[in-house]
């Protein structure tokens, strides 16, 4: 039974926790509770779910020294990394603006061999509402890059059971109603108050790839139906 290690028990890290510890043998740790020689590091699969206050770099570069060369290491990263761009893109897309999240990337796969990097899109599902923002009222409207929570925790589950140990993959529902629309329906569902729009953002994230390689499909496919 493979071990696997979760670095950061958050909104999504304790219930892939709850998931995964279903299959395989899994501990969960906050990225403050693990001693440098914990066998936590001596784990099949890291995966590293944490957010990228205190040392984050740093931190990520601790956890590749001290993870035992066979293990693959999974980052949760974020498609923020796409932020330059207002069109379509794909993880082939040649990045020239290099924050923080995407030095996380290049650190983690200059350290290690087996890098698995999942970008994220907003992630959504059960009290985490579209249109539900403290002091936010103004938005821009476009095409969202959303993902349901249980999404994420399937597309990990599967692959951990698959041969795939490296690569870039896009975790972003494959479709893209406005933000405008989805806030409408949420507002009406829910009992918001509706915020206002002002400009048009264009950049739409592709989930082709793990559609592919995974022969994926997406449980919530569509955000406009993630609170359903």
């Amino acid at each position: 039974m493979k071990k696997i290690s979760i670095i950061g028990c958050g909104w999504l890290g304790k219930d892939l926790f709850k998931t995964l510890n279903s299959y395989f043998k899994v501990e969960c740790l906050s990225r403050t509770d693990i001693k440098d020689e914990s066998s936590f590091y001596l784990a099949d699969i890291i995966i590293i779910s944490i957010n990228t206050k205190d040392n984050y770099l740093q931190t990520l570069e601790k956890i590749a020294r001290l993870t035992k060369e066979s293990s693959t290491i999974i980052l949760m990263s974020s498609t923020s990394v796409y932020k330059e761009f207002d069109k379509e893109v794909n993880e082939d897309i040649l990045i020239r603006d290099i924050k923080l999240q995407r030095q996380a990337e290049l650190l983690l796969m200059s350290l290690r061999d087996n890098v698995l990097i999942l970008r994220l899109g907003g992630l959504m599902g059960e009290d985490r509402i579209s249109g539900k923002w403290k002091n936010v009222s103004r938005f821009s409207d476009g095409e969202v890059n959303y993902i349901h929570k249980e999404d994420v925790i399937n597309i990990s589950k599967k692959l951990i059971e698959s041969d795939i140990r490296k690569g870039i993959y896009n975790l972003v529902a494959p479709m893209h109603p406005l933000r405008s629309e989805i806030h409408k329906k949420n507002c009406k569902k829910f009992a918001l108050k509706l915020g206002t729009f002002e400009g048009r953002t264009k950049r739409v994230v592709l989930s082709d790839k793990i559609i592919k390689d995974l022969d994926y499909k997406f449980i919530y496919p569509n955000p406009l139906e993630f609170w359903d």
